[in-house]
């Protein structure tokens, strides 16, 4: 009995020391060694074997990216302005011996750094200038939380807003000031459009006129083309008749007919002026007019002549 509780004690002391013997650290995590209260080594991912008793694991390090919840505060812009802001940390722990020496608590001392490089930044921004600078107020505060996390062997890695809230009565006033940028905007595009709607009717108009001179001129060109083109066939035909007549004068008996065509026309004339009116109208020359007669009655015995002789 005395043997099997002594070989259970002995077995338990062999656990224990194999237990303080042997590390296994995961992996992404170092874990800071200390032997005898002082700094030895940082535990890498695997298997350690130290020395039990002597050796101690004081801190545990997780190495992948760390996102840290910075709490809402309250900032006050450039121009005295109120404003709730809430982000987000994002850091990665570089040398486990600053983590662990560096700084007490260094997500504590991150936090509060990130708080007051926050509440700096914003203080030296308009209200209006923190809903379109947040990249530059981003970037701000992880220069400043870079440059002292070093000491304490933390990378920040970015830092993110994620909500920016005025007051209700900022808000109030940026909600109609942003309703009347709409009405006004919604005036311009309509006035825009009343312009551009007379522009497109003068151009019409204009476009109207001009195609409407252009098809009065072509008419007047052509209505006088057509007319020259009907006095010029006119002429010709004139022409040619005036050709022929001279023709037929120059022809043997031509100047014949003519005299009496010409003693046929005047006694025709002559009676048609008589048939007007109630007053006789008589020839102031009656010799001229028996002259012509006798002229024609000659030239019309000559013509029976000449057809009896044929």
């Amino acid at each position: 009995m005395e043997s099997t509780i002594a070989a259970a004690i002995v077995f338990l002391i062999v656990v224990m020391v194999i237990a303080q013997t042997v590390k296994i650290v995961p992996q992404q995590h170092a874990w800071v060694l200390e032997r005898l209260g002082r700094y030895h080594a940082t535990l890498t991912p695997g298997l350690t074997l130290v020395l039990p008793f002597i050796d101690r694991v004081a801190y545990r390090h997780v190495l992948k990216e760390i996102p840290l919840d910075v709490p809402s505060q309250v900032c006050i812009t450039r121009d005295n302005t109120q404003l709730q802001v809430d982000g987000v940390l994002y850091f990665q722990v570089t040398d486990p011996m600053k983590a662990s020496y560096g700084s007490s608590n260094f997500v504590f001392a991150i936090t509060q750094l990130s708080q007051t490089t926050l509440r700096s930044v914003i203080g030296k921004l308009e209200l209006d200038k923190t809903f379109e600078e947040r990249d530059f107020i981003n970037h701000s505060v992880v220069s400043a939380l870079d440059e002292a996390a070093s000491n304490w062997g933390v990378k920040v890695l970015r830092y993110e807003i994620k909500d920016l809230t005025p007051p209700k009565e900022i808000l109030h006033a940026m909600q109609a000031q942003i309703t009347a940028e709409r009405e006004k905007r919604a005036l311009i595009a309509a006035s825009e459009g009343r312009k551009q709607e007379q522009i497109n009717l003068a151009a019409g108009a204009r476009e109207a006129a001009i195609q409407k001179s252009e098809g009065e001129r072509q008419a007047a060109i052509n209505q006088a083309q057509g007319q020259a083109s009907a006095i010029l066939a006119v002429a010709e035909a004139n022409a040619q008749a005036i050709q022929k007549i001279a023709a037929s004068i120059q022809s043997q008996g031509g100047m014949d007919a003519v005299n009496l065509k010409v003693a046929e026309q005047y006694v025709t004339a002559f009676g048609n002026l008589a048939k007007q009116g109630n007053t006789l109208i008589v020839p102031g020359n009656f010799a001229e007019m028996s002259s012509m007669i006798a002229s024609a009655l000659t030239i019309v015995n000559r013509t029976r002549s000449e057809e009896l002789r044929s």
